[in-house]
């Protein structure tokens, strides 16, 4: 007698995060949770977004959806990796990569919880050397809402 093997179905998921480019042309759902949430630090992904290092979500492509503007999305490619972006104003909106089973999607697209925190760090070697790494940062006085890191003390030479 052969085993019977129960057949693993996906499922739609109970609830959907509704995230959207800046000027709302695109909108795109991932069901919650997310797979995953990560940093990458690649030069690729910095020069896309234009930032020291971009925060994504990843996704089975099977709970990804584009919930408007199918329209308004333009995509770059090479390399085995595609970026989408929405035409309008350029807000990255999926990075896709070789596994053909997952969507990443920048985690900035979403005001609300995805279900996962980034944990990790991708690409960590080519981080950029003026990326903020969390110094202690103080009021710029004559400036509200802009902060400043102080310049270290400079230690005597004679030490």
């Amino acid at each position: 007698m052969a085993l019977q093997t129960k057949r693993r179905t996906r499922t739609e998921p109970k609830e959907w995060a509704l995230g959207s480019c800046l000027c709302g042309a695109v909108e795109v759902e991932i069901g919650v949770p997310a797979r995953w949430a990560w940093h990458d630090h690649t030069r690729a992904s910095r020069l896309a977004h234009g930032a020291a290092y971009a925060t994504y979500v990843g996704c089975w492509r099977s709970r990804f959806r584009i919930a408007k503007g199918e329209d308004e999305i333009a995509r770059y490619g090479e390399k085995g990796r595609l970026r989408s972006f929405c035409r309008r104003c350029g807000t990255p909106i999926a990075y896709e990569r070789s596994d053909p089973n997952m969507v990443n999607v920048p985690r900035a697209l979403f005001s609300g919880r995805t279900g996962r925190e980034p944990l990790y760090h991708v690409g960590i070697a080519e981080l950029a050397d003026w990326t903020w790494l969390g110094d202690r940062l103080v009021p710029l006085k004559g400036f509200p809402g802009v902060f400043w890191t102080r310049a270290k003390p400079k230690r005597p030479e004679f030490l």
